[in-house]
């Protein structure tokens, strides 16, 4: 069993450089198809491998056939397929997605969203752009209505999620490592000069 946050591979990473998924700010954008997750849940997208991953990325839109899609064309799990001509679609907290059509006045159904959410979140593993995948450490993806579960979360459309860095801690962590830097090149430094005086000596 992997403990958590150790990554083997092509790389490792240390325990104490776990992914951290807190929540980051929201950024409101005029697609209703956007979309972010207010807590702990992770949107299910199906690869076009035919594998399942996870992410916390709710930029999501229209391929050709209709269905709901990251911007690599992966498709949202469960599948949501709007018409062409939908107009109004709303997603309501739940994932309850609906739409009208010229056509008609009553809204209708489309589906409804489901999150996943994780034991241990940190214990997940990154396959790129922004997707993840269960281990041993982050356990089996529990799938649940959004709001329904504790702590999964709920949706809220028209926003998007921002990164959760904080630029200035980032920045002051990078000034205290050139710091290091410098004073363990210096300590160097200074050791080979004694080694150096030490084999003259010794001549």
């Amino acid at each position: 069993m992997i403990p958590t946050g150790l990554q083997l591979g092509l790389g490792v990473r240390a325990a104490s450089n776990e992914i951290v998924f807190t929540q980051g700010d929201f950024a409101a954008t005029e697609n209703p198809l956007d979309l972010v997750i207010q807590g702990r849940g992770f949107f299910q997208i199906r690869r076009t491998n035919g594998e399942l991953g996870y992410t916390r990325a709710g930029s999501f839109h229209l391929n050709r056939e209709g269905n709901v899609v990251t911007s690599d064309g992966d498709k949202l799990e469960p599948e949501i397929t709007l018409p062409q001509d939908a107009q109004s679609i709303t997603i309501a907290p739940d994932g309850t997605v609906s739409f009208t059509q010229a056509s008609q006045n009553a809204a209708q159904v489309a589906g409804q969203i489901q999150l996943a959410n994780f034991q241990n979140p940190a214990g997940l593993t990154s396959i790129g752009k922004n997707l993840y995948k269960p281990t041993d450490a982050s356990g089996d993806a529990i799938v649940g209505t959004p709001g329904g579960q504790e702590g999964i979360g709920a949706l809220l459309q028209g926003y998007t999620e921002q990164s959760n860095v904080s630029v200035a801690e980032e920045f002051i962590n990078l000034i205290v490592s050139q710091r290091a830097y410098e004073a363990n090149s210096k300590v160097i430094k200074a050791a080979d000069e004694m080694y150096q005086q030490a084999n003259n000596l010794t001549r």
